[in-house]
């Protein structure tokens, strides 16, 4: 756009005329009436704003007046009253007081006080608002100073009435007009404020006022902008819809010269453009259509042309006839799925056009009739449909293929093979499991083949006398199970059939067959090993036991693996598993194979032996196995030695039936490991009366403790460098209500067997540890530990919760254990020793020298004291071999940092020569047996005197 400065002087136009030409051209334009609109809201806007801020700074001038001014005069004029107050209060002080120093600080105080007075009502006076309150504040200081003039009249001679009341009156004046300036400035304050509350009250009217106008003023403004804007908007829309709806006979109205005007003018052209065109295309396809019609009305085919859109283009009379409507009665635009929805019947042919399909389709109509429908792609992308009448074509094969079906079904969906054999002997049927079961290959032409040439295939050759498949009368009954050279199982089954031949049907059981024999092994052998169970065992037994009327003699034996719990426990059942594997096997290289190895549970194993003569021959095998199963064995790069304990009786001689023959067998197997294991023993009448009074004691031995039969006797341990009783170790005892005091070797080897011992230890510690407490300090107790404590890693928490219940201090409990604890699982073991250690208590080694006696134990853990056994005290001379061996282990114990203590002390030789050999401690009979715990401060007091000697000690 050029700029008017640069245009001819006679093309310029004049700058007013330029101005308001622009802003017609602008009000005739949308943006233009906006930006106005824009203008004159932004107008009333701001006029409202600045009037609000000018009411606002007004009022906020009137209230600082009020606050600032009045306020602050009011509280300067009441200091200054409280300040003559304090003056008038000194001078009273001043003249009831004769001290000098008194009265110079009082005048001090009364300068002191003028001065803050005159400085407080000058500012009461600066800041008063008013000509009576300035006067007021006059009268005041007028007052004031008459007041300390008349002061300084005051003497103490007499005949100074006069002058005390021109003083009192003149501070009464003072205070009446102190009183005055603050009424008059108050009144001040609060003028100001009902002029600030007025201002207010009218600024806020006015803004209200005001912002009504603004309000009405913006919606005359939209209102108007509406009217120019909105309307014209409207009818252009409402001409695009319906010219997009294809309403092209609506008129368009006339626009303005603005935008809209523009747009609905451009939009009658483009609807007149649209209306010349489709009346064009219209005729044109109603001309192509009529053609194309002529040409199809006398075809044979029904013809239907389809559109990109679904749109039904064409159809001929034949296709209307397949359709099932009338000719010529399909509307232009008539969409296909519109034909399907109309059809009440949904085999119309309709339903088939709808159907994605490939080139050539078959279709069925609801009369019967067959179509086969030809598709063909249109350049439009549409399609034409080419249908054919096929009926009579598909009536012939319908019939043909249903009954091939039929036959096809029934033979591909049999579980059996199947052959059909004519009269000549030719296979003229034969279905698809038959090649299967005898592995032929799918696509083999056996069909017509004879018999013989079948058996050449090998078809049917494997199994045996298929070569003579019919008999004398044309038939073969029953039914056979024949095994193939491929392990197959194959049940046959021949019936000849009405007008000769034959029909053979084979049936493949051999998972049956396979399953049927692993169930019926796996219920009578054990998993793991493949060995009999205790069913067949039980059977064998029996069978043997209706043999012996002939004669003939047997032996049961009753194996139990040693150590086995130990592999479980260390190496884990995998391990365990093959073990077992592996013992099972080399049991069945030790017998015969008329004998039977079975395995009756877990660790436990039996064989029958058959055909013995004399007992002799038992024992042989026993020994044979004892050998052959101690061999170690190698598993998983594993060495692993177990032992077996064998039980034998003979039958008829230890039993005539199979329980009592297992029962005796087995009560010679306890025997054999109570005897030390490894071993074997037969059974003998004692043995089963020995286990059945073991067998009652163990069922009273679990009642024990619930009955509270068991008791604590202590027997005292004496310090031979004290000279006194230094400690009690607790010995439990059974006191049975029948058999009255059962000693502990009789129970505590049973107790751990059957899993008391846990229990019975928990109340021992926790019993001991109470009674403890009763003692004198220093006064210590041992208490035994089993090693089945320590297997079941609870006796940390055991110890633990006695000391807790007990309040026992830690330092006076000892725990006795053999050497046994040491030998199972090492390493568990110490670490529980040295959890125990870490709560405090201390830790014996009990009868050092009967077992391992390993030095590797005291070097692994410290221990605190080692215990000679008495079997090494009892036979104590100085040249005698306990004796060196007393003074070794005391000497290796004194190396060590372990004290030492000798058990089993009865004489008084015993006990010199163990005080002699500087042993620590000792504890025997000769010292004390062990009592109830009623009897321990008894003993106590009788080893408490250092004199005492031992054989007075003795009674």
């Amino acid at each position: 756009m050029i700029p008017p400065e640069s245009l001819p002087s006679h093309h310029r136009v004049p700058y007013p005329r330029a101005a308001l030409h622009g802003i017609q051209r602008m009000l005739g334009t949308i943006r233009g009436r906006i930006t106005i609109a824009f203008l004159v809201t932004s107008t009333i806007t701001a006029t409202l704003g600045l009037s609000a801020a000018t009411s606002i700074r007004r009022a906020d001038e009137l209230v600082s007046r009020t606050f600032d001014n009045s306020l602050m005069s009011i509280n300067y004029a009441r200091a200054a009253a409280a300040d003559f107050a304090g003056m008038r209060a000194a001078d009273a002080r001043r003249w009831t007081t004769a001290d000098a120093a008194m009265r110079s600080a009082l005048n001090q105080r009364i300068a002191a006080l003028r001065q803050s007075y005159k400085e407080s009502l000058e500012i009461a006076v600066d800041r008063a608002q008013s000509v009576r309150a300035s006067r007021a504040a006059v009268a005041v200081a007028g007052e004031v100073e008459e007041w300390l003039g008349a002061r300084l009249k005051l003497s103490d001679g007499p005949g100074q009435e006069a002058a005390w009341a021109a003083l009192d009156r003149h501070a009464v004046a003072a205070e009446e007009n102190f009183d005055l300036l603050i009424n008059y400035t108050a009144g001040d304050g609060f003028t100001y404020r009902q002029e600030a509350r007025a201002v207010v009250a009218r600024e806020t009217m006015l803004n209200l006022i005001g912002t009504l106008i603004a309000i009405l003023l913006s919606g005359t403004v939209a209102y108007a902008l509406g009217r120019r804007i909105i309307r014209p908007l409207a009818d252009a829309s409402q001409v695009a819809s319906r010219i997009a709806a294809g309403d092209l006979s609506g008129d368009i109205p006339a626009g303005s010269a603005d935008e809209v005007g523009r747009l609905l003018a451009s939009m009658e052209v483009m609807r007149n453009n649209i209306r010349s065109a489709m009346e064009q295309e219209v005729a044109q396809r109603v001309t192509a259509e009529a053609h194309l019609a002529d040409a199809l009305e006398t075809s044979q085919e029904g013809i239907v042309v389809v559109n990109a859109d679904g749109h039904v283009a064409l159809t001929n009379g034949q296709a209307e006839s397949y359709l099932g409507v009338d000719a010529g009665s399909i509307p232009p635009g008539t969409t296909v799925a519109q034909l399907a929805a109309a059809a009440s019947d949904p085999t119309n042919l309709a339903h088939a056009l709808l159907r994605p399909a490939d080139r050539h389709d078959e279709h069925r109509l609801s009369d019967g009739r067959w179509l086969r429908i030809g598709r063909s792609r249109t350049l439009d992308g549409g399609f034409m449909a080419v249908c054919s009448d096929i009926t009579l074509l598909k009536d012939q094969e319908a019939r043909l293929v249903s009954t091939n079906l039929r036959l096809d079904t029934a033979l591909d969906n049999m579980s059996q093979g199947l052959c059909l054999f004519d009269a000549e002997g030719r296979l003229t049927v034969v279905n698809r499991r038959y090649f299967e079961i005898f592995d032929l290959p799918p696509d083999s032409q056996i069909l017509g083949l004879t018999q013989a040439k079948l058996v050449g295939l090998g078809g049917i050759a494997a199994l045996g006398r298929e070569v003579a498949l019919t008999g004398p009368d044309g038939t073969i009954k029953g039914r056979d199970l024949k095994h193939l050279k491929n392990g197959r199982i194959i049940a046959i089954s021949h019936k000849a059939v009405a007008g000769g031949g034959m029909v053979a049907t084979y049936e493949d059981v051999t998972e049956r067959r396979q399953a049927e024999a692993r169930i019926a092994f796996m219920a009578r052998h054990d998993v793991l090993t493949g060995l009999p169970n205790r069913t067949v065992f039980v059977e064998r037994i029996n069978e043997a036991l209706a043999h012996l009327g002939r004669g003939s003699r047997f032996s049961v034996l009753c194996l139990d693996l040693d150590r086995f719990k130990e592999v479980n426990d260390t190496l884990g059942h995998p391990v365990g598993d093959a073990l077992l594997r592996a013992v099972a096997e080399r049991l069945g290289a030790c017998v015969r194979e008329v004998d039977t190895v079975a395995r009756l549970g877990g660790d436990e194993f039996a064989i029958i032996l058959t055909d013995i003569h004399r007992p002799d021959d038992a024992a042989v095998l026993a020994r044979r196995i004892v050998e052959v199963i101690s061999t170690p064995y190698n598993l998983d790069g594993h060495l692993v030695s177990v032992g077996v304990s064998i039980g034998i009786c003979f039958a008829p001689g230890d039993g005539t039936s199979c329980d009592k023959l297992l029962k005796n067998a087995d009560v010679a197997l306890y025997r054999a490991k109570a005897d030390g294991r490894g071993t074997w023993r037969f059974f003998e009448i004692d043995m089963d009366i020995r286990l059945q009074a073991r067998r009652a004691l163990e069922l009273d031995l679990r009642e024990a403790l619930a009955n509270g039969e068991f008791q604590l006797h202590y027997q005292p341990i004496y310090d031979f460098r004290a000279r006194r009783i230094g400690g009690f170790e607790a010995l439990v005892r059974w006191q049975h209500p029948t058999r009255g005091l059962v000693p502990p070797g009789e129970f505590i080897t049973i107790a751990e067997e059957i899993g008391l011992i846990v229990p019975l230890g928990t109340w021992c510690l926790k019993t001991a540890c109470e009674e403890a407490m009763r003692w004198p300090d220093g006064i210590k107790v041992a208490v035994n530990v089993s090693a089945v404590q320590f297997r079941d890693e609870i006796v940390v928490a055991s110890v633990r919760e006695a000391l807790a219940a007990s309040r026992l201090p830690p330092a006076r409990l000892e725990l006795e254990i053999t050497e046994s604890v040491l030998l199972k699982d090492n390493v568990a073991t110490l670490a529980t020793l040295h959890a125990l250690r870490r709560l405090g208590v201390r830790i014996a080694m009990d009868d050092f020298g009967t077992g391992y006696s390993s030095l590797s134990y005291l070097r692994s853990f410290p221990f605190d004291k080692i215990k000679i056994d008495q079997s090494f005290v009892r036979d104590i001379t100085p040249a005698s071999d306990s004796g060196l061996i007393v003074r070794a282990v005391i000497g290796l114990g004194a190396s060590l940092g372990m004290r030492t203590t000798g058990e089993g002390i009865e004489t008084q030789t015993q006990f010199d020569r163990l005080q002699a050999e500087g042993c620590d401690e000792g504890q025997g009979y000769l010292i004390a047996k062990p009592g109830p715990a009623a009897t321990v401060p008894e003993v106590i007091a009788r080893w408490s005197d250092t004199r005492s000697r031992p054989a007075r000690a003795v009674a």
